[in-house]
């Protein structure tokens, strides 16, 4: 069965695994699957059942280069909404230990750890130096 799938997949999308576009289309349709099961909107279900037909298409497709430049503007368009999140989690944690202030110059943020009392700090970008409590 292992042969078959490989020699199946020789030539196709899907041979390279599942990129960042099919692995978020899949996750939407079982979300969309469940929900349709949770609420009384059976339309949601045709949706979910439409982004799998489409994840399966982009996996059996023998045109590489159109799925891969599918993926690629896909990622374009959504990297920066990830990194948001993702960026925002880290100042979360970094809020914790650290305390986070503007150089009131040029706005650039410098971490100072926290706990040291009324600190000088100096600006690493314009020099600016300024008197902050830690």
């Amino acid at each position: 069965m292992k042969d078959f799938l490989n020699r199946f997949f020789q030539g196709r999308y899907g041979a390279y695994g599942t990129d960042k576009m099919t692995r978020f289309f899949l996750l939407v349709a079982a979300l969309l699957l469940a929900l349709s099961f949770l609420t009384p909107f059976a339309i949601l279900y045709y949706f979910a059942f439409a982004l799998l037909f489409y994840c399966y298409f982009r996996l059996f497709s023998r045109n590489i280069p159109a799925r891969y430049r599918e993926n690629e503007f896909f990622c374009k368009k959504t990297d920066k909404v990830f990194n948001f999140f993702k960026g925002f989690g880290y100042n979360i944690a970094q809020h914790k230990d650290y305390h986070i202030y503007k150089c009131p110059d040029c706005n650039q943020k410098i971490r100072i750890p926290r706990g040291k009392g009324k600190i000088a700090i100096k600006c690493p970008k314009c020099g600016k130096e300024f008197i902050k409590r830690s």
